[in-house]
C-alpha cells in the first residue's frame, strides 16, 4: 500500500509541475509577441529596487493595515511552503517528518512552531481580507470592473489560502494526538485547535492526517497551477516587473527613433530611404505608436500580466474620481483580456496568429477612455509594483495621432497652430508681441 501511495505521489508532483512549466512556456511566449526593449541598464539600482519594491513590499505599506495584512501572506505563505520540501520526500520515500530527523527534535520543534504562528497569521490576515473584499464596501474593490470573475478570482484564492493553512493545522494537530510523546514540544497552536482529537483512536488519528496530508499537497499543485489564470500571478512576476522597470524621471516620454529618421531623410536629399539601418539605429516600423499588443513593448506586456487589481492606481486617478470612463486598472486588465485571447488563437492554430478582425484599440480600450487621461502619473506612482498604464495609453495615443490623425479637435487645431505659428495660438508670428502695443 505504501509503494502504491510512493507512485501515485511521485505521478502527481511530475504532472503538477509539468502543467506548470507548461503555463509558463506560454506566459513567456505571450510575452515576447511585444516588441524588444533593452532595460538592462544600472543593474544595481534594479536589483535594489527588485529587493526593496517586490521583496520588501515597500510601497504596499503606503496604506498600512493592508499592507501589513498583505505582507503577513506574503511572507507566512511562502515560507510555510518551505515544508513543501519535507512533504515531497515523505511523499516519494515513504519518511514521515523528515526534517525532524535532520533539524533535530528542538530545533525542528522551533521551526513547526514558527510556522504555526505565521499559519495563524495568515488565516487572520485572508479572513479580514474576505470579509474587507465582500462586505465592507473599500469601493476600489466593489467597482463595476471587478463583477464576475475578477471578484470570484479574488474570492478562491482567498478561500483556497484558508483552506490550505487548515489542512496544514489539521495534519499538525493530528500528529500531535498520535504521538504526543515524539511531538510534545511541537505544534503550539494546532494542539490546542484540536482538543477534542484527544477522544479519537490512533488509526482515526492516521487517517485524519494522512487525508489533511494529501490535501495540502495536492492544493498546493491546485494553487500553482491555478496561478495562470488568476490575477495572483504578481507572485511570480512582481519581482522581473519590477526589476525591468522603467527607471527614467516620470513623465518624461520616450522620443521615437523611427521619426528621427525619418526627419534625417527629410533634411538629407541625398539619403537613401531605403539603406538598411546602421547599428544602433531601428528601422522605420509598420506604424506608430500601439494598435494592438503586438505594437507595446515586452515590459509593458509583463505588467499586464503582473497587475494585482487592487486598483490604488484608479482610486487616485483624478479623470475615474471625476467621473470620466477611464480607470487605469482597466486598462491593464483590458490589454491582458487580449493577450489572452492572442495566446488562444496561437494554441488553436499551432502556434501561428490568424487575424481575429480585433484590436486592443476599440474592441477592448475606448478612444474615450485614452482621452480622459490627464498624463498626470498618480497611477504609476500608486502602483505597488511600478506598473505604468500611462505607457500604454501614451501609445495608444500616438497610433490615433500619428497614425489616424483622430485626436480630439481641440487637440488638432492645436497641432495646426504650431505647425503653421509656431505657437499652440490662432494668429501671425508677427502679431506674437501686440499685446505689448498699449
Amino acid at each position: 500500500m505504501q509503494y502504491i501511495d510512493n507512485v501515485i505521489f511521485l505521478i502527481l508532483l511530475i504532472a503538477g509541475f509539468g502543467l506548470f512549466a507548461k503555463s509558463l512556456k506560454e506566459l513567456y511566449r505571450n510575452i515576447k509577441l511585444g516588441r524588444e526593449i533593452d532595460r538592462t541598464d544600472r543593474k544595481a539600482e534594479r536589483w535594489a529596487i527588485m529587493t526593496r519594491v517586490a521583496l520588501g513590499q515597500s510601497k504596499m505599506v503606503k496604506r498600512p493595515i493592508a499592507g501589513i495584512l498583505h505582507i503577513f501572506v506574503y511572507v507566512g505563505f511562502v515560507i510555510i511552503n518551505i515544508e513543501l520540501l519535507e512533504i515531497i520526500i515523505d511523499g516519494i520515500f515513504g519518511t514521515h517528518r523528515f526534517l525532524q530527523s535532520v533539524l533535530g527534535d528542538s530545533f525542528y520543534a522551533f521551526f513547526t512552531g514558527f510556522l504555526e504562528i505565521l499559519a495563524a497569521l495568515v488565516v487572520l490576515a485572508v479572513v479580514v481580507f474576505f470579509i474587507r473584499r465582500n462586505f465592507y464596501g473599500v469601493k476600489r474593490l466593489t467597482m463595476k470592473e471587478l463583477f464576475g470573475w475578477p471578484k470570484q478570482d479574488a474570492n478562491w484564492i482567498l478561500i483556497i489560502e484558508f483552506a490550505l493553512m487548515v489542512a496544514f493545522f489539521t495534519m499538525n494537530g493530528a500528529d500531535f494526538y498520535a504521538d504526543s510523546t515524539r511531538f510534545s514540544s511541537n505544534f503550539p497552536i494546532s494542539k490546542h485547535l484540536f482538543p477534542f482529537f484527544g477522544n479519537f483512536s490512533l488509526e482515526t488519528l492516521h487517517i485524519i492526517e494522512k487525508s489533511a496530508w494529501w490535501f495540502h499537497f495536492v492544493g498546493i499543485l491546485f494553487f500553482m497551477n491555478y496561478l495562470y489564470y488568476s490575477k495572483h500571478l504578481h507572485i511570480i512576476l512582481a519581482f522581473p516587473n519590477t526589476w525591468f522597470a522603467n527607471l527614467e524621471k516620470k513623465g518624461e516620454f520616450n522620443n521615437l527613433d523611427t521619426v528621427t529618421k525619418e526627419i534625417k531623410l527629410m533634411m538629407d536629399p541625398n539619403a537613401d530611404p531605403y539603406a538598411a539601418p546602421a547599428e544602433g539605429e531601428v528601422g522605420v516600423p509598420s506604424k506608430f505608436g500601439a494598435e494592438d499588443i503586438f505594437d507595446l513593448n515586452q515590459h509593458q506586456l509583463m505588467s499586464a500580466y503582473s497587475c494585482t487589481e487592487c486598483g490604488r492606481c484608479t482610486s487616485v486617478c483624478p479623470a475615474n474620481i471625476t467621473g470620466k470612463k477611464l480607470s487605469p486598472r482597466l486598462i491593464m486588465m483590458k490589454t491582458r483580456d487580449r493577450l489572452e485571447e492572442v495566446g488562444k488563437n496561437l494554441n488553436k492554430n499551432g502556434g501561428k496568429f490568424v487575424d481575429d478582425g480585433k484590436k486592443l484599440l476599440n474592441d477592448y480600450i475606448t478612444k474615450e477612455e485614452l482621452w480622459a487621461c490627464t498624463t498626470c502619473n498618480a497611477c504609476v506612482e500608486a502602483c505597488p509594483v511600478l506598473i505604468d498604464p500611462l505607457s500604454i495609453i501614451f501609445e495608444m495615443r500616438r497610433f490615433l495621432v500619428m497614425e489616424q490623425s483622430a485626436a480630439p479637435q481641440e487637440l488638432n487645431l492645436m497641432m495646426t497652430n504650431v505647425e503653421n505659428n509656431a505657437a499652440p495660438w490662432q494668429y501671425n508670428q508677427a502679431d506674437r508681441l501686440n499685446w505689448a502695443n498699449d
